[in-house]
């Protein structure tokens, strides 16, 4: 091929690139991923589902629907995922403005904290790893590994897409009204005027990323055990640093942050879905270690919290399993897709 294809010549027809199985899947996974693997609540509070997948999970299916009907590809899906998180901490939970975020005094806002703004620089950066990576990237690439044909292409037609904003709105209203009932603190006008532009620039942003995809370049790339390694010594590290550290926690996070951009910068213009996924892989058994060693926010640490956290342990590896089976002899379209750098 003489010239790099137009990211909409890859797409599949849109019957044949439709998988409302894969939107569900998603939907559900991502709330699954954010909170209980992560060990933040425990089996017992899969009810919370209700309110959790319409907005964990509108979110990541809407980030991932748009990015993918626009062209785009990963840089978008990060760039929304961080304006995901400035919506749910700022807007619907306030965390990032909070002191004592639903009375649990946990005191999110005292390391590196910053006056004149009102919020911690710890918390907050750490929100914007724990959104974009976690819930939205991760969640999307494990799903998108299940299903390679379709990986690049949109899951739901015009009815699925407006369903999937309608759930999105339900949730963040539902989990808004009930945060506010619950805490009944409220962050100033500045505060939340200053978050809803920054939302709206990084939003824009997304959009203004590069459509096009580039021809996949020669040279040497990582093994996919590189890349999940990376990424699970990179979670691990971001998951072990001490708040208590303040602004040296902030400096850490910041070098995990540059290192890994650096390193996926360099490399992806030469790999395939089977490196993405290993990145997807090593950050979430970063979390599902790590739940072990984790003080759920409610419940009781009990031999049944840990039966829980095995269990979902169990179904982070067996979706990685069935991700790497089904690339391990990658179809056409991904052949064709895996051009991109970072798409």
């Amino acid at each position: 091929m003489s010239s790099a294809p137009q990211s909409h010549d890859l797409a599949l027809p849109a019957k044949k690139s439709r998988s409302i199985g894969a939107a569900i899947a998603l939907f559900f996974a991502a709330p699954l991923v954010a909170e209980f693997l992560l060990g933040n609540l425990p089996i017992t509070f899969l009810g919370a589902l209700i309110v959790l997948a319409p907005l964990y999970g509108g979110g990541a299916l809407l980030i991932r629907e748009t990015v993918r009907r626009s062209g785009r590809g990963w840089p978008s899906i990060f760039v929304l995922g961080m304006a995901y998180a400035i919506l749910e901490e700022a807007i619907t939970t306030q965390s990032l403005f909070n002191p004592d975020y639903l009375h649990l005094h946990l005191g999110l806002l005292q390391p590196a904290y910053i006056p004149a703004l009102g919020i911690g620089a710890w918390w907050t950066l750490w929100m914007l790893n724990v959104h974009p990576v976690w819930s939205i990237a991760v969640s999307i690439a494990l799903i998108e590994a299940a299903v390679p044909n379709r990986a690049a292409t949109p899951w739901l037609g015009r009815i699925g897409y407006i369903a999937t904003c309608v759930l999105f709105a339900i949730g963040i209203a539902g989990s808004t009204a009930i945060g506010y009932r619950q805490d009944h603190f409220l962050a100033s006008t500045t505060q939340l005027v200053s978050s809803v532009v920054v939302i709206a620039i990084l939003t824009a942003g997304a959009f203004l990323l590069p459509r096009n995809v580039a021809r996949r370049q020669a040279g040497w790339a990582p093994n996919p055990w590189i890349a999940g390694v990376l990424a699970l010594t990179a979670g691990s590290a971001a998951l072990l640093t001490p708040k208590s550290w303040g602004w040296g926690a902030v400096a850490v996070l910041l070098a995990l942050d540059l290192s890994m951009f650096f390193a996926v910068l360099i490399w992806s213009r030469r790999w395939s879905l089977l490196h993405k996924l290993a990145l997807a892989a090593g950050a979430a058994l970063a979390y599902a270690w790590h739940a072990f060693i984790e003080t759920p926010a409610v419940g009781q640490v009990d031999p049944g919290l840990r039966v829980g956290n095995a269990i979902f342990a169990l179904a982070a590896i067996w979706l990685i399993w069935l991700g790497a089976k089904r690339n391990a002899h990658p179809p056409a379209i991904e052949r064709i897709t895996s051009t991109s750098s970072v798409s």
